[in-house]
């Protein structure tokens, strides 16, 4: 069904039939059991949980369930459709059956999976060689007979206390020449390391600074060089790096004014003069550095807002369509299948030119091929339990017609897709992606598929730059996917993994790559933390809440990346993003749309650095949740920067440069 004419008045008349259908449906479910209530497993053991809905009478309700489990990404394996699971890590964990329908009605149960014995114990330390006077803190990684790592306390010792000696927490310090052997012990095992300390021939310490001056969030090089009696330089000693911050403003915060890492590595969060020590036992030396304030924010212009009132909206997609003109397609959640097509030539006034509603509650993600010709749109909750993609001709966005569906082994549901070189990607029940061909959209169909191989594994969302696919994996973090622009061999029908991260959140919703000029490759992967409280419907109509934050990866070795940054805003948390021209536009639900200078190398936390250049948040009265910010995802286009809220539609705004005053 869709629209040609007198489109705002027909669009709300089905959307308002749609609501009261689903309203009534929402009123049958009241509540969900999980049978069994518990169960103790072994690792290795599987089992089965089925769930039974009833109304409000005590009726049981005939409706599909969703199985999953939040606190066991990683340690179970719930097959999302049976309830079977796997057990694979040690602990307790609750299993959760969602009914299918509005209202997101839940019951759970609880699974108590036994720990095995412990196997070994791994000790790392943080590098360098043992002299006399050298202290170092060694990390203890304890393992049980399932190849998990295990939280128990562990037991530090060494075997001559008068060669080194070592405390509760790992941290060793050696006093004499000799051989030492290091111990850390836990529930029946141990683990050693033997080391040769000798004396410390270290006589001179010199520093350099990478730079004598510098901003707030610019990375400077602390660089240590210890010499010996004879001039010669000693590689192998470990460097203490420490500060002496002088700030230009002195306040209580709970964020240092600077900071400096044991590679020397320094950033500043407030302008002022700042210390460097570089120091080995009984030798010390300083640089001093001036840091000015970074100067960067500007003001935002509203320009246009599309209005959707009805329903929520999700994402969005804006792109010069064959005509020249420029456009924009919105989704919608739990908006019973609405999809809007819009003219933005004019960012200040959209004008609606077409509408579609499909078989879904939810169209969560839409996407436009590299010439403009089709849209691709996410299904999710489907009527007849079938969902998938749809493929739409949009060469004339006035006059948008279906040209096929795609739903072969995609019933579970797609959140979220990615079109790249005649293929789409589409996120297959959050659990792998499969890659359709729609060289012939008329005749799409499956090529390959990728899926993790970890325990409970879940994928959220996927993007594509030049051949090169990132996933975000949840509990699993980012993989990087050759799908055809790698060198691993990859290819549509072949997808290959490249590498893998898992930040230290755990809970990657969102990933944008990002080559600055640097030279250094960074992923910002997003977390989303909480689940929005309601789909904004209920009569309290109240603001929803969520947290995480954005956390930064230095890619540029894929062999081992580093997490080096992070943008953490106290009031909200991350959801979707786009990256331009050392620009992070970042959407943050509660917290608004949010501009980030991201140039130069990348530490600490970006919020604190004065790198913000603009905030917005967007207040519309007449939303479908009164003057409630919740921004969904933003996308840069012609200068223009154009984002979707969940309560009130989309919106357009320009950065104009901050106006200063002249004396």
């Amino acid at each position: 069904m869709k629209t040609r004419s007198n489109i705002r008045p027909a669009i709300l008349i089905l959307a308002l039939a749609a609501l009261a259908t689903t309203q009534a449906a929402a009123q049958e479910v009241a509540r969900v059991e999980v049978s069994p209530a518990t169960l103790s497993l072994e690792v290795g053991e599987t089992a089965t949980v089925s769930a039974t809905a009833y109304d409000a009478a005590g009726n049981v309700v005939d409706i599909p369930f969703l199985y999953f489990s939040r606190d066991g990404r990683g340690s179970l394996a719930v097959n999302r459709t049976t309830g079977e699971f796997e057990a694979h890590k040690g602990g307790e964990y609750t299993i959760l059956a969602r009914a299918l329908g509005p209202g997101r009605i839940s019951g759970t149960m609880t699974v108590t999976v036994a720990f095995p014995p412990l196997d070994r114990i791994e000790i790392s330390q943080d590098g360098g060689r043992y002299y006399v006077g050298v202290t170092l803190r060694h990390k203890a990684t304890v393992i049980d007979q399932a190849d998990d790592e295990r939280d128990v306390p562990v037991t530090w010792s060494t075997s001559d206390e008068s060669v080194a000696t070592v405390d509760r927490f790992g941290v060793f310090s050696g006093h004499a020449p000799g051989e030492v052997t290091l111990s850390a012990a836990a529930e029946g095992v141990a683990g050693q390391i033997t080391y040769q300390v000798t004396d410390n021939p270290v006589t001179a310490m010199a520093v350099e600074a990478s730079q004598a001056r510098g901003r707030t969030g610019d990375v400077i090089h602390f660089a240590a060089t210890a010499s010996d009696a004879g001039g010669g330089t000693v590689d192998d000693i470990p460097v203490t790096y420490g500060l002496i911050a002088d700030p230009d403003v002195i306040a209580t915060a709970d964020f240092p004014p600077a900071e400096v890492d044991g590679m020397g590595r320094f950033v500043a969060y407030k302008p002022g003069i700042y210390t460097v020590t570089a120091s080995v036992p009984g030798q010390t030396a300083h640089a001093t550095v001036e840091i000015l304030p970074r100067h960067v924010a500007e003001e935002v212009q509203l320009v246009g807002h599309a209005p959707v009132r009805n329903v929520s909206t999700s994402d969005l997609w804006v792109w010069e369509g064959v005509d020249g003109r420029d456009y924009a397609i919105t989704d919608t959640h739990s908006g019973h299948g609405s999809t809007y097509w819009w003219d933005v030539t004019d960012p200040a006034s959209p004008v609606l030119t077409d509408s579609l509603i499909v078989d879904a509650r939810t169209t969560n993600d839409v996407k436009v091929s590299e010439d403009g010709e089709l849209c691709v749109i996410s299904r999710e909750g489907a009527s007849n339990r079938r969902n998938g993609i749809v493929i739409v001709d949009c060469t004339d966005p006035r006059n948008i017609e279906i040209i096929s569906t795609y739903d072969d082994e995609l019933t579970g549901g797609v959140h979220n897709l990615f079109i790249y070189d005649d293929h789409v990607y589409a996120v297959n029940n959050g659990i792998r992606f499969d890659v359709i061909n729609i060289e012939d959209p008329a005749n799409p169909h499956r090529v390959g598929r990728f899926e993790l191989d970890t325990p409970g594994h879940a994928i959220h969302d996927i993007w594509i730059v030049d051949g090169i696919a990132y996933t975000s994996n949840w509990n699993d973090g980012v993989a990087v996917i050759d799908v055809g622009g790698g060198d691993r061999g990859g290819s549509p029908e072949n997808p290959v993994e490249i590498a893998r991260f898992r930040d230290i959140g755990g809970a990657t919703h969102a990933a944008f790559p990002y080559r600055s000029p640097t030279g250094k490759f960074y992923i910002f992967m997003g977390d989303e933390i909480g689940a929005p409280a309601f789909d904004g419907q209920e009569a309290d109509r109240t603001p929803q809440f969520m947290a995480g934050y954005i956390h930064v990866v230095d890619f540029t070795d894929p062999e081992n990346p580093e997490e080096v940054a992070r943008y953490e805003i106290p009031e909200a948390g991350s959801h979707n993003m786009w990256i331009d021209d050392d620009r992070l536009y970042a959407a943050f639900y509660q917290g608004g749309l949010r501009v980030l200078d991201i140039s130069g190398e990348l530490k600490g936390n970006l919020y604190h650095q004065g790198r913000e250049i603009a905030v917005y948040k967007s207040y519309d009265p007449d939303g479908v949740v009164a003057n409630a910010p919740f921004t969904w995802g933003p996308q840069i286009h012609k200068g223009n920067l154009f984002f979707s809220e969940y309560f009130s539609g989309m919106w357009a705004v320009k950065l104009q440069p901050r106006r200063t005053l002249i004396p």
